[in-house]
């Protein structure tokens, strides 16, 4: 029962997480001031394309864990999986936003870990 709580919260989190970034993109965009159009357009997709990819993420799980359940075998690569791919993603968003003063991409890192960890911990119990 655990696992399943484990498991639901993280795909809430990040499913959120995942439209909270999908949200400000016309703000994040407009903050690199005086660009050309064509790079107007791949920041726009490179941000909407990692929201998106963090909601997939939640709610793939989400679904496997509401349909298939913890206990077997394609639910435990599905969950460790998405752990790897928020673990790849927190050490590219760690890297390149480090350095930033932008307080939500200082986050990001440790949200996409924490849920990590969740996912983990769901296939544990």
């Amino acid at each position: 029962m655990i696992n399943v709580i484990l498991l639901h919260v993280g795909s809430i989190v990040i499913t959120l997480w995942g439209i909270a970034h999908i949200i400000p993109t016309r703000q994040v965009v407009n903050g690199f001031g005086s660009i050309s159009a064509d790079n107007k357009r791949i920041i726009t997709m490179e941000w909407v394309a990692e929201g998106l990819t963090l909601c997939f993420i939640g709610l793939l799980v989400l679904a496997v864990t509401l349909w298939g359940g913890a206990p077997n075998a394609a639910s435990l690569v599905v969950y460790r999986a998405s752990a790897l791919m928020l673990l790849v993603m927190a050490i590219w968003t760690a890297a390149t936003g480090a350095n930033t003063a932008i307080i939500p991409i200082k986050v990001c890192p440790l949200v996409k870990t924490a849920v990590a960890v969740l996912f983990v911990l769901g296939t544990m119990f």
